[in-house]
């Protein structure tokens, strides 16, 4: 693990062994065992806004274990939980409840000092905006999250990923000379220049046109089959996710289903079933609800 030593090595190291505490003792509040292996891992997770009859379950208790070296497509309705998912799933939103661990360290007590270190050391980020800065050249943006890390700023290891990514020849040019496609591997390069234990990408291709998004996406795919990277990635579109080796389908805060290697055809079949299920307990709902007003409205009729 590439993490500074010190008071965070200490929590660490008190975490596992209160872990391992809790499982000799079996007592309530047990941490579930690390899979080995995993890259990823939720167990348990609920995430819920708001109290009482207001609340929200964003997440309805996810149990997940994804291994090293792999590429997970994650789709959903509107509404059921992806970002969610994805924000506690990368210690950017802690959860109301369960565990979760990242390349093995369990992350959910962590203090946000210790989250911001790890996400900058040991995570890698792809958003639907490139969020690159203008200001800076294209070197400058693939080291950044080294030089927030307090970490020696490696020029020759940001060549090497912006080899990677087919830009060896603008590390000196600026986001704002570049083109929409080139920016976001700009972003994918400074999103793998730690060598990160996860990459986490939310919509990377939203914003770019079909051409430009399988370029983008075939570099994730690459980095995960030639650099052993483990790549989850958030996508309302079934092309994007055809790209990945598994592709989990959330529905009302849980996964409902799941698809191996699965065609563009195939994950978009899966999701209008899932789409119009929910659609169906929507209205089923509403119109509970609408027959039990009514319901009341004739009693109180009967009884005037």
């Amino acid at each position: 693990m590439r993490l500074r030593k010190g008071k965070r090595q200490q929590a660490d190291e008190d975490r596992t062994e209160a872990d391992r505490t809790g499982e000799a003792h079996g007592g309530p509040g047990t941490a579930p065992a690390a899979v080995p292996g995993a890259a990823v891992e939720l167990r348990g997770v609920r995430r819920q806004y708001g109290r009482g009859a207001g609340a929200v379950h964003a997440l309805a208790g996810i149990d997940l274990a994804l291994p090293r070296g792999t590429f997970t497509a994650v789709m959903g309705p509107s509404g059921s939980g992806k970002s969610t998912f994805l924000q506690c799933a990368a210690g950017l939103d802690r959860p109301s409840a369960g565990s979760v661990r990242l390349g093995g360290t369990e992350i959910t007590g962590m203090s946000e000092n210790e989250l911001t270190e790890l996400r900058r050391s040991r995570l890698g980020f792809v958003f639907q905006a490139f969020n690159l800065l203008p200001s800076l050249t294209v070197e400058q943006n693939v080291l950044l999250p080294m030089r927030l890390a307090g970490r020696r700023q490696d020029r020759r290891r940001a060549a090497e990923v912006l080899a990677q990514v087919g830009l060896a020849d603008k590390a000196r040019r600026r986001p704002g000379e570049l083109s929409g496609g080139q920016q976001q591997r700009v972003a994918v390069a400074r999103a793998l220049v730690t060598a990160p234990d996860v990459v986490f990408a939310d919509e990377p291709t939203g914003a770019l046109d079909t051409g430009t998004a399988a370029e983008v996406l075939g570099l994730l795919r690459h980095a995960v089959d030639a650099l052993g990277a483990t790549v989850v990635m958030v996508t309302h579109d079934p092309a994007a996710a055809a790209w990945a080796d598994r592709v989990l389908f959330l529905a009302d805060g849980a996964f409902a289903d799941h698809l191996e290697r699965g065609s563009a055809q195939q994950i978009a079949a899966r999701m209008t079933g899932l789409t119009g299920r929910a659609r169906t307990m929507a209205g089923a709902g509403a119109g509970a609800g609408a027959g039990a007003g009514a319901g009341a409205g004739v009693g109180a009729g009967a009884a005037a």
